[in-house]
C-alpha cells in the first residue's frame, strides 16, 4: 500500500504506485473523467512501417528539433496539406526524433474544456501534438459564454506558461484555422505544406513497389496523376492492383479513386514556329466524353483562335511534362477582327501561316503558401 498527502487529503495507492521528477520520453494520450479530471494515459511506441520515406521528411525534422533546442519559448509547427499526402507520416517521423532526444509526446485527439491550462501545468519540456487540428478543434462549437476551443489555446501556444513546449497541428482545411494562427509565426514559427506528389516522385515510388515486369504500366499512372489528385494513399492501393497483373486502365476503374468534379487546368496551343495562344484558368472534366471549345489569348489579352478538342484524348508527355493534344485531335478557328485592330490583325496572319504543333494541358494547383523571393 501507498499513501500520498496532498495538504489535508491522503489518498491510498497500490504497491505498483511509482513517482517521477519527469515525465519519461514516450507516447502519452491525453484523457479526461469525471471522476479523476485531465490525465495522461500512456500509448503504444510509434513506429514507422514503410521501409523508404520519400520527400525531404527527415532534414525537416532535424531543422525543427535543432530549433526547438535553440528556442528559449515555445515551437509551433503547422503541417497543412490535404489527406494521404504525408503529413501524419512527417508528424510520426517528428515525434519519434523528438522522443529519441528525451521529449515526452502529448497527444491531443479530442477537445475538453479546460484543456489548455492542464498542458500549461506541465512544467516540462515536451511536444504535443494535435492531429486534424481543423476537425478537433475548428469544427467544435464553444458553449454559451465560453471562449472557442482555438481561442483557448492561443495563450498555451504564446507560451506564457513554464516549460518550453513544441507544438505541432496537423490540418487538412487550412482555411479553418483561426486567424491568430496563419501568419504568426512568433506562435507558429514553420508552416510546412504537403503537396501532391511529381511525376518524377510518383515513377520513383513505383519502381520501388512494383517488380520490374510491370513498369511498362508507370507511364499510364503519370498521365493520370495530371488529370486527377493521386495521393499516396491512392498510389498504394495502384500499385497492389498493378502488381496482381492487373492492366492500369482496367484496374483503375474498380478502385475507389472517383471523379467527383471538374478541376481546373491551364490550355497552351504551341505553333511550330513558338507562337503560343493561353487560357490560364479553365474548368472542365479530362474524362467527358464531351468536346469542348475554348478561346485562347496572346499574352497582351487578344482572343484570337479557338480550338476544340476531346479532353480524354490528351495523352502525358514526359519533354514538356503535361498532356497535350496532337493536331489531328483537335480543330481551330480564328476571330472576325474589324480592320481597325491592326496588330491584332498581324496576330492572326502570322499564326494562321505556320502550323499548329499541339495543345498543352496542365492542371492548375493552388499557389505557393510561401513567398517566392
Amino acid at each position: 500500500m501507498r499513501a500520498i498527502s496532498q495538504g489535508d487529503i491522503f489518498t491510498i495507492y497500490s504497491d505498483s504506485l511509482k513517482t517521477y521528477e519527469q515525465l519519461p520520453a514516450q507516447v502519452y494520450n491525453v484523457r479526461f473523467s469525471k471522476q479523476r479530471g485531465f490525465f495522461l494515459e500512456v500509448s503504444t511506441a510509434l513506429e514507422i512501417k514503410e521501409s523508404k520515406i520519400y520527400g525531404v521528411h527527415d532534414a525537416k525534422c532535424q531543422k525543427v528539433l535543432k530549433s526547438f533546442e535553440a528556442f528559449n519559448r515555445n515551437l509551433g509547427v503547422i503541417l497543412s496539406g490535404d489527406k494521404g499526402i504525408g503529413k501524419s507520416l512527417f508528424a510520426k517521423l517528428l515525434a519519434i526524433k523528438a522522443i529519441g532526444a528525451g521529449y515526452p509526446l502529448l497527444i491531443v485527439d479530442t477537445y475538453i474544456p479546460g484543456i489548455a491550462s492542464y498542458i500549461q501545468s506541465i512544467e516540462q519540456e515536451c511536444a504535443v501534438m494535435f492531429d486534424e487540428f481543423d476537425k478537433t478543434f475548428g469544427d467544435v462549437k464553444a458553449e454559451d459564454g465560453m471562449a472557442s476551443p482555438q481561442t483557448e489555446l492561443l495563450t498555451l501556444f504564446d507560451g506564457m506558461a513554464m516549460g518550453k513546449k513544441l507544438f505541432v497541428i496537423t490540418c487538412n482545411e487550412l482555411r479553418k484555422l483561426n486567424e491568430f494562427l496563419v501568419n504568426r509565426p512568433g506562435r507558429f514559427h514553420y508552416h510546412f505544406r504537403f503537396d501532391y506528389p511529381t511525376p518524377a516522385e510518383i515513377t520513383e515510388y513505383m519502381q520501388d513497389k512494383l517488380p520490374e515486369e510491370y513498369w511498362g504500366e508507370i507511364q499510364a499512372v503519370v498521365s493520370f496523376s495530371r488529370k486527377v489528385k493521386l495521393n499516396y494513399d491512392c498510389l498504394r492501393a495502384i500499385v497492389f492492383e498493378l502488381a496482381n497483373g492487373l492492366p492500369f486502365k482496367e484496374a483503375v476503374s474498380d478502385l475507389n479513386i472517383v471523379n467527383l468534379e471538374r478541376d481546373k487546368y491551364s490550355i497552351m496551343l504551341r505553333y511550330e514556329n513558338g507562337i503560343v495562344a493561353l487560357c490560364k484558368e479553365y474548368w472542365m472534366d479530362m474524362f467527358a466524353d464531351d468536346e469542348v471549345s475554348v478561346w485562347l489569348m496572346d499574352k497582351r489579352g487578344y482572343d484570337y483562335v479557338r480550338v476544340t478538342f476531346d479532353p480524354s484524348a490528351a495523352q502525358w508527355n514526359d519533354k514538356v511534362l503535361g498532356n497535350i493534344i496532337l493536331p489531328d485531335e483537335f480543330r481551330m478557328d480564328y476571330y472576325n477582327c474589324d480592320d481597325d485592330d491592326v496588330e491584332e490583325k498581324k496576330l492572326i496572319e502570322a499564326a494562321q501561316k505556320t502550323k499548329p504543333a499541339y495543345i498543352l494541358i496542365k492542371r492548375e494547383y493552388g499557389k505557393d503558401i510561401h513567398y517566392a523571393v
